[in-house]
């Protein structure tokens, strides 16, 4: 592994962002593919999957549980479904990786098997708190055993009678809900889940176009247990996190001019186009339509100076995943932009808010992080190394500021980008950023 870890972007200054381009399918909506296909009847087609880590890891575990699934080949999977209740017991402990979401989803599904067995990752993941799915489960009855402090591994135990709960998250998670649902269609009655904000609803869209009914009254989802999935077709929209960096790139970079084809533009994750515009870019949305429940676009941006904000706290959860690209964005519009509300950055697959104040401030711009958020004064972007503390959105997001840079930046511990974005430094250096990534 150290040789993967080792990874390093150089990026050289200048440049601008021109073309059409269409980024690695979504990661959240590739997983759900996976899961929900494999407990379906009948044969799931899946186009556009995303061929990165964490997908590959869903993929694997389910191959492990007996799942017959054909490819990835270029984004197609087949997957032949064994139903509700035909997965088998794996002849060892599941590894996820980085996977936050396939971790946090599992752990629902397994709960209402009738085998057990153990979810574990890697060293990030095992740092990441798994009690607020640990403990609702609990309470629908489910007997899972961690390390301390309620981290990875997570020992599921089989074969326990859930009960349908009626639960308030106690903050926006879509990977908390999604749990909650999927051990939902093992629980005995009704299952409710109210959330304090509205986050990414792939999970439900996805068993709504499997034929599971879920009742989404308000901010409340409420699924009943017992029901059955039907296989279907699913094409998997370009991910609207991946498609950020190029967005952010051609906000910030004079002369720049790009079109991402086929984003998927869910209205819970269109944050990013909600904040940018608020900046004041030059975003054009066309060609849209559905697609397998998931309304998707062309994205076109065109250069135009930006302008500091205060970031509303409606769109933060909107947008929970972008914000290290905006707060490059940020560091090149004019004023300051505050950000308040987002303490769920300081859990990601590292604690987001201080690792980009850190690079900020190397790369010469005045960023003070707060406990939950961030101030950034916009200025002039320099030149030095950073680290990306193995978090693949952040190294992509100093890669991009490379445009606006005064010389090379060098961002360390790139591996990791692979579990979201594979391709990023070829799509990235054929829409005109200066990188190269180089094995330390």
């Amino acid at each position: 592994m150290t040789s993967e870890n080792n990874k390093k972007y150089i990026v050289q200054p200048g440049g601008r962002i021109t073309g059409e381009l269409r980024v690695p399918g979504d990661k959240s909506i590739s997983h759900r593919s996976i899961m929900l296909g494999a407990l379906a009847e009948g044969t799931t087609e899946v186009t556009g999957f995303l061929e990165g880590e964490d997908a590959l890891a869903t993929l694997a575990t389910f191959r492990t549980m007996g799942v017959n699934i054909e490819g990835p080949d270029k984004g197609r999977v087949t997957i032949h479904g064994v139903g509700m209740h035909g997965l088998k017991v794996p002849d060892k402990a599941i590894y996820l990786g980085n996977s936050g979401t396939s971790i946090r989803l599992l752990s629902g599904l397994l709960a209402g098997q009738a085998f057990d067995c153990t979810l574990t990752g890697d060293k990030s993941l095992s740092g990441r708190p798994m009690k607020r799915v640990t403990e609702p489960l609990a309470l629908m009855g489910a007997t899972i055993d961690t390390d301390e402090g309620g981290k990875p591994p997570l020992t599921i135990h089989g074969g326990s009678k859930l009960k349908g709960i009626d639960y308030t998250l106690p903050m926006a998670s879509a990977q908390v809900k999604s749990c909650l649902l999927l051990a939902g269609m093992y629980a005995e009655g009704k299952t409710s889940v109210t959330e304090p904000a509205p986050t990414r609803d792939h999970t439900e869209r996805m068993l709504a176009g499997m034929g599971y009914p879920v009742v989404v009254n308000g901010s409340t989802i409420s699924i009943e247990g017992g029901g059955k999935l039907t296989a279907t077709n699913i094409d998997v929209p370009a991910d609207i996190s991946s498609a950020t960096f190029f967005m952010v790139a051609a906000a910030i970079a004079p002369g720049s001019d790009i079109t991402l084809k086929h984003v998927g533009i869910n209205p819970t994750r269109i944050g990013v186009i909600n904040i940018l515009n608020m900046m004041g870019a030059d975003i054009t949305l066309f060609n849209e339509t559905v697609t397998g429940g998931e309304p998707v676009a062309d994205i076109r941006v065109k250069y135009v100076p930006l302008k500091g904000i205060r970031i509303p706290e409606d769109q933060v959860p909107l947008a929970i995943d972008e914000f290290p690209a905006l707060f490059v964005a940020a560091a090149c519009a004019e004023g300051q932009t505050v950000l308040t509300g987002a303490e769920e950055l300081r859990v990601k697959e590292s604690d987001r808010i201080q690792a980009m104040a850190d690079g900020l401030q190397i790369l010469g711009i005045d960023a003070t992080p707060t406990a939950d958020g961030i101030v950034i004064n916009g200025g002039v972007i320099g030149s030095g190394e950073v680290e990306s503390h193995g978090d693949h959105r952040i190294a992509m997001s100093f890669a991009i500021a490379g445009l606006q840079a005064g010389g090379s930046i060098q961002i360390n511990d790139c591996a990791n980008v692979a579990t979201s974005f594979p391709g990023f430094v070829e799509l990235a250096a054929e829409a005109g950023l200066n990188i190269e990534e180089i094995d330390g």
